[in-house]
């Protein structure tokens, strides 16, 4: 009997010392999805390296280490879902950041609601990414703001009077985002006179393009993934068309002026307020913008990297104020976030989980990109 009670003590004290119980306490897991290959794969890993830069910067909350696991979604609906299920069964998250993609992260966010864990979007601008949600959440602007601040611009800065609208269909932030460009400009008194559709992956649009041409618009508003608008201005351009061109938030890619060449120059587009070529930084951006270039030597910062470093900093910043790494504590205190300074300037999270913030405008001169000017919507 008393050998069976020393083995049993000694078992007990080798699980102890081997860290099994002790690691759940010791470590924070937060999950991270992201479309690191498909369609949308470029801005996936553009976020993900922000995400990393942070934990980089911010590796330990509450005196955890934070240990992130990361799931690459494909830029598909489905395996979103399942990447979320995953980083909540399996590897037992208590929070998720992601995605890049509207149409991904609602198919996220379902799951995570089911589960309880709270999810922070990145730039998920699609208001129905949090419609009803108590768990969802996102860092960045929602596509009315943004399309109102395109709007706005076009209509009181530029002048623009006649507006086309170029959209994806498959995409439920272009066909969002178009929507809400078109109510803001006709409410502003403008005119939109052609509306023409495409679907995602064509790589023609020429067709689309004589159409607006013959219609005489002085602005043609682009929805699009940058890969796809970059295309379009290459072929507008070719087609002789004169009208400026204007696009949202998922234009914002260094590669941009590489795929669409001189046909961008003059291109603008909406973006959340960062971009290396701003005047007056925070010093939040500052900081960012120095640690990036010492971690990527070779590649500008960008503001996808700036949003997954803002969710990452936003969540690590809840979890301190909750004092604690439970998800519903996490829930509350993301719910109650005012005035947080990220890179992407200062984010309030309103009643319907949306972050408040202004929108920034940039533009392609000379075969770069320059922010210039940061506009409040006119809704």
């Amino acid at each position: 009997m008393k050998k069976w009670s020393v083995l049993s003590l000694s078992v007990l004290l080798s699980l102890v010392l081997i860290g099994a119980p002790v690691g759940a306490q010791d470590v924070i897991p937060i999950g991270v999805y992201l479309p690191l290959t498909g369609q949308n794969a470029f801005g996936g890993q553009l976020e993900l390296d922000g995400i990393k830069l942070a934990h980089m910067e911010m590796p330990e909350v509450l005196g955890k280490k934070v240990e992130l696991f990361i799931v690459d979604n494909k830029s598909d609906k489905v395996e979103s879902s399942n990447a979320v299920k995953r980083l909540i069964e399996k590897e037992k998250v208590v929070a998720v950041l992601g995605t890049y993609g509207s149409s991904l992260a609602m198919a996220g966010g379902e799951v995570a609601e089911l589960a309880g864990v709270p999810m922070v979007g990145t730039s998920c601008t699609n208001p129905l990414v949090t419609q009803g949600k108590k768990y969802v959440f996102r860092v960045c602007f929602i596509d009315p703001l943004q399309g109102a601040g395109a709007a706005t611009y076009a209509f009181q800065t530029l002048g623009k009077r006649r507006a086309a609208l170029l959209i994806d269909v498959a995409s439920d932030y272009a066909v969002g985002l178009a929507g809400f460009f078109e109510r803001s400009f006709v409410k502003l008194g403008g005119e939109v006179v052609a509306k023409l559709k495409y679907n995602s992956g064509d790589q023609d649009f020429t067709a689309q393009l004589t159409e607006m041409i013959s219609k005489q618009p002085d602005i043609l508003f682009i929805p699009a993934y940058f890969s796809e608008g970059a295309i379009i201005m290459k072929q507008a351009q070719e087609l002789g068309a004169e009208f400026q061109i204007m696009g949202g938030d998922a234009m914002d890619h260094p590669d941009i002026v590489k795929i669409g060449g001189d046909a961008v120059e003059g291109f603008i587009h909406t973006t959340f307020p960062y971009d290396p070529s701003m005047q007056n930084m925070s010093p939040v951006a500052q900081k960012f913008t120095e640690n990036w270039r010492k971690a990527h030597p070779n590649a500008d910062p960008n503001v996808n990297a700036a949003l997954g470093y803002d969710t990452y900093a936003m969540v690590l910043d809840a979890i301190k104020r909750a004092g604690s790494a439970d998800p519903k504590a996490i829930t509350q205190a993301l719910a109650e976030t005012k005035g947080f300074e990220g890179v992407t300037g200062s984010t309030t999270i309103n009643a319907t989980h949306d972050a408040e913030k202004p929108v920034g405008i940039v533009m392609i001169k000379d075969g770069k990109k320059q922010y210039i000017d940061t506009i409040e919507p006119q809704l």
